[in-house]
């Protein structure tokens, strides 16, 4: 099981150089399921894998001059306060044996990989649709029209950070290019570089909470390094539009899972 989460994680680097989301929300259910990580504790260790691997794409993109800085500080500093606030006090505030519903027990694990598991399928309906974002760009917003709906984002995106350790990617690469009106490019180097900032900060918030398996996390992130200069490789030979179709349906198959394995199967 353990090659194939190694496996699973140059395919996490691999989705985020191709598109700037996605991978992040694989890597808490890999480290779970393929690596027997404890929940809680893998939502911290995929902050930091994802954190370090986006922050990689993040610089490279700055680079290529492939950065809008004004959407990373709009977004930046709400989503750092959010996470904060959500690995300090939301999180713990969970308790460990929430209600029982018939047979099933809810605890906070549940709960947690039940949310990811809708997270996962609302993010693969994203990807599998077909937007015409291409045909149809919209008009960037300015002044106020712009900063108070980004604040809102960063904070409701930087509460997802924190809560389930995924970066937001999949929420973040719609806003910047249906509300800002952002190229494809920019929009996945930007969201490296926010993905980043919201995965290390709340890995920094949490890590004096959890022990970690530090041979495990360093060769996930090293993988999943590779994965991501493959993926920006691939994504200048392959159709962007049948990548992202292709990893939707890789998430719904994935989130299905996650649901069916939960429920049904004896823990």
């Amino acid at each position: 099981m353990e090659i194939l989460g190694y496996i699973a994680a140059i395919l996490i680097g691999i989705s985020l150089g191709l598109a700037g989301s996605g991978g992040s929300i694989l890597t808490v259910p890999v480290l779970v399921y393929l690596m027997g990580i404890d929940p809680l504790a893998a939502t911290t260790g995929s902050l930091f894998i994802v954190g370090v691997t986006s922050l990689v794409g993040g610089l490279r993109a700055y680079s290529k001059k492939l950065l809008d800085f004004r959407a990373v500080s709009e977004f930046g500093f709400p989503s750092i306060l959010s996470v904060f606030l959500t690995r300090h006090y939301l999180l713990p505030a969970i308790p460990e044996q929430l209600f029982t519903i018939g047979p099933v027990s809810v605890t906070r694990n549940l709960l947690l990989m039940l949310v990811f598991a809708t997270l996962m399928l609302l993010a693969s309906w994203s990807m599998i649709r077909n937007r015409e974002t291409e045909e149809a760009v919209p008009v960037a917003k300015e002044g106020r029209e712009r900063v108070l709906p980004l604040m809102f984002y960063g904070l409701l995106i930087g509460m997802v950070t924190g809560l389930l350790g995924a970066g937001g990617g999949f929420l973040i690469i719609p806003t910047l290019v249906l509300f800002l009106g952002l190229d494809m490019k920019t929009a996945v180097g930007t969201s490296l570089m926010l993905i980043a900032i919201n995965s290390l900060f709340g890995f920094l918030f949490s890590l004096s909470h959890y022990e970690f398996n530090w041979p495990i996390l360093l060769s996930f992130t090293a993988l999943s390094i590779a994965g991501l200069f493959a993926g920006s490789f691939f994504s200048q030979k392959i159709s962007s539009d049948s990548l992202r179709r292709g990893f939707g349906w890789f998430i719904l198959v994935m989130g299905l899972f996650i649901i069916l394995r939960e429920l049904l199967l004896p823990h």
